[in-house]
């Protein structure tokens, strides 16, 4: 919501370097990334850059320095720089950084082995499975993964309708295994479902896609035993590391761009503007493209705040300081589902739904806080409670931070309220961890800090943003969300690893303030950013942006 010099000139995309004391990522200039690396690799890299090899003498050089023991969390560092090194072409510094600090990247078998399991390539996977035999602790592990796979595949051929080759897979690829017999029994039965909805119930099964290969993976992972195994779930589900680069463009807006969040199942966007305009997107997990869904206008006081329900069908929309009123929209109809206005003196900012997916709180700076149910009956409220930003944990702990620069928890039934933070500084909104446990706020003049909300401490203050007394929303994301996103007045966009204070990565794209970050609640290498500049970027990898890039979604 901040009007920043327009005349900002753009800075090359990861805009800090790697030195000693920080473990920021640059890719402004390679000769002088590969100069500075010379320099904390004590200078053992080849002159001969064009020949792409390393020197006898510099690999025994290397072994001869590597004598830290490193903890698993700079391991974790390490090799996160290494796949972002090994991404952009510089595979012979990836060498010294592997000769230097002892740290594999990956472990290759494994992480193709997750590749071919997560773009559904079952033939190709069963194969790669063999290849991991001596990694399977269990006697009967790799009988029970090879069952774990082909149900997989056997699901999938009943949602695209083809029976008889489903039928096959039961047969003779299934059956032969000769294990879990009774649970055999049951995917009979499966092939009688005339209603996909109920076979998904029934299979307690998501369907075809993303989330289903992704429970697999976890489901597999857990009988493997490499050491390393960790790569799977934390950083193989993409070679390419982390969200570096902008995929697509959204230029629908024609004003600030206050909000963006991703829907709780990850299919849509929605962003909200100074121009009164919800718009709403579909995603595609497949491709990572955008295209526009919807358009919700008359928002007269502009869209600051969005909440999704928890099944991703409905949407409310907050105001400014000056609104009265929020908006509730269902999705799956496009059509507004109930108003709330309940007096003209209100200032209704800031809504967060809880768990059942049918009531909601919400309230502003002016007093208002309210208890709701989606028809936009107000069940209850507490007066005087001067809100800035709410939030419900995932077992309907409703947390509020107000004018107070304290967050706190509330309970409506028996109006009892429990502090749990107080900061030196106004908190301008905050977010809580998928978990409960952590809480990222927002500070005036401070920037992002991390909070452990039962134990009720401080954890880490990350450093390099510039935070006014603008209201900016920050994410965490990534696998584990092990990662924390923010944006900045200084129109860039901030990346930490959630233990570390610096920022690993800055990007630049963006001409002015960008006010709110949302990470892709499934796919880890997706984010979308809003700012002032009246755009939506929408980052990932270099090997999405070859599928994405250049698009404005103006259809």
């Amino acid at each position: 919501m901040h009007t920043a010099n327009p005349n900002i000139s753009q800075q090359p995309l990861i805009s800090s370097v790697l030195d000693d004391n920080n473990t920021t990522l640059t890719t402004s200039d390679t000769a002088t990334t590969l100069e500075r690396l010379k320099q904390n690799l004590n200078g053992n890299i080849s002159n001969n850059i064009n020949n792409s090899s390393i020197s006898s003498s510099t690999q025994t050089n290397h072994c001869q320095l590597h004598t830290k023991i490193f903890s698993n969390s700079e391991k974790e560092i390490l090799k996160l720089i290494g796949q972002h090194l090994q991404s952009v072409g510089l595979s012979q510094t990836v060498d010294s950084l592997i000769l230097e600090s002892g740290c594999v990247l990956e472990h290759e078998q494994a992480s193709n082995f997750r590749d071919l399991i997560i773009s559904g390539k079952w033939t190709e996977a069963l194969i790669a499975l063999g290849k991991l035999k001596q990694y399977i602790a269990e006697q009967d592990g790799i009988q029970q993964m090879e069952y774990l796979i082909l149900e997989q595949k056997y699901f999938e051929l009943i949602e695209d309708e083809q029976a008889m080759e489903a039928l096959y897979c039961l047969r003779n690829e299934i059956r032969p295994l000769n294990i879990r017999i009774e649970r055999t029994h049951q995917l009979t039965a499966f092939l009688m479902f005339t209603s996909m909805k109920d076979m998904y119930k029934a299979a307690n099964w998501s369907g075809k896609g993303f989330a289903s290969r992704d429970k697999l993976m976890e489901k597999l992972q857990r009988k493997l035993s490499i050491e390393d195994v960790s790569l799977l779930q934390d950083h193989a589900c993409s070679k390419q590391a982390l969200p570096c680069v902008t995929v697509q463009t959204l230029t629908n807006h024609t004003d600030e761009v206050w909000f963006c969040k991703f829907s709780p199942d990850g299919t849509k966007l929605a962003t909200g503007s100074k121009d009164g305009n919800l718009f709403i997107y579909d995603v595609d997990m497949t491709t990572y493209k955008l295209k526009l869904r919807k358009h919700f206008d008359g928002h007269s006081f502009g869209i600051g705040f969005i909440a999704w329900c928890p099944f991703s069908r409905y949407i409310i929309a907050c105001g400014t300081d000056e609104c009265s009123e929020i908006w509730i929209w269902d999705i799956q109809r496009e059509e507004q589902r109930s108003r709330i206005h309940h007096t003209p003196d209100d200032s209704l900012t800031c809504a967060a739904w809880l768990p059942c997916g049918t009531r909601f709180v919400c309230g502003g700076s002016r007093g208002q806080f309210y208890y709701c149910d989606i028809d936009g009956n107000v069940i209850d409220n507490w007066e005087g409670v001067r809100l800035q930003c709410l939030n419900v944990t995932s077992d309907g702990v409703i947390l509020a931070a107000d004018a107070q620069k304290r967050i706190s928890s509330y309970k409506f039934d028996s109006l009892t309220d429990h502090q749990i933070i107080h900061e030196d500084h106004p908190i301008m909104s905050f977010t809580i961890s998928k978990d409960g446990r952590s809480a990222l706020l927002n500070i005036a003049t401070q920037g992002v800090h991390l909070w452990d909300l039962h134990d009720r401490q401080l954890l880490r203050k990350y450093q390099g943003v510039t935070q006014g007394h603008y209201v900016n929303h920050a994410t965490f994301g990534g696998p584990n969300e092990e990662f924390i996103a923010s944006g900045s007045e200084d129109s860039n966009v901030y990346l930490w690893h959630r233990k570390q204070e610096r920022p690993i990565m800055i990007f630049s794209g963006h001409t002015r303030t960008v006010n709110c970050v949302s990470w892709h609640p499934i796919l880890p290498l997706l984010f979308a950013s809003a700012s002032d500049d009246a755009t939506v970027r929408i980052w990932s990898t270099t090997e999405h942006q070859c599928q994405t890039e250049s698009s404005t979604n103006s259809d």
